[in-house]
């Protein structure tokens, strides 16, 4: 079983986005018993919130199911729980490591490092772009699921 949890500052644009697209992707490869998919926020500000209308639309146009999900905040005793902790940007993986402390299992990466150009991706709240989000998005869990299948 492969576990990933996704992260960004609030899960509710980027990280929920991430896990609904790399679940649609197992999904569609017959591969949803293999792994364990959820999101997660380094911040308390969303805690309780829904999907921002912004990622729900988008991953609505591209029949991406993303149901009723709550944003939450990762916790220290993640890092036991998950084999991957993929954050969105290099400020989400200040704040991961701040939270998990030390990673002597390297299980943090920027989700764009599995790419072939690894880089951040821009959060959605402020660029108001969810077209590039997403893009980026599926490209990210494509090479993920390169990498570890």
């Amino acid at each position: 079983m492969i576990k990933v949890l996704f992260i960004c500052h609030g899960n509710i644009c980027r990280s929920p986005m991430a896990e609904f697209v790399l679940k649609d992707m197992v999904h569609k490869r017959g591969l949803s018993a293999r792994f364990v998919i959820d999101s997660a926020a380094t911040s308390t500000e969303e805690i309780g919130n829904g999907v921002h209308h912004g990622t729900r639309r988008k991953l609505g146009e591209m029949g991406v199911p993303c149901g009723d999900h709550r944003a939450v905040q990762m916790r220290r005793s993640d890092y036991g729980k998950y084999d991957y902790l993929i954050g969105m940007d290099a400020w989400n993986i200040r704040n991961m490591r701040r939270i998990l402390g030390e990673d002597p299992e390297k299980k943090v990466y920027r989700l764009l490092d599995f790419a072939e150009h690894p880089r951040d991706i821009e959060d959605p709240w402020y660029t108001g772009n969810f077209d590039v989000t997403y893009e980026d998005i599926v490209e990210g869990c494509q090479a993920f699921l390169k990498a570890v299948l």
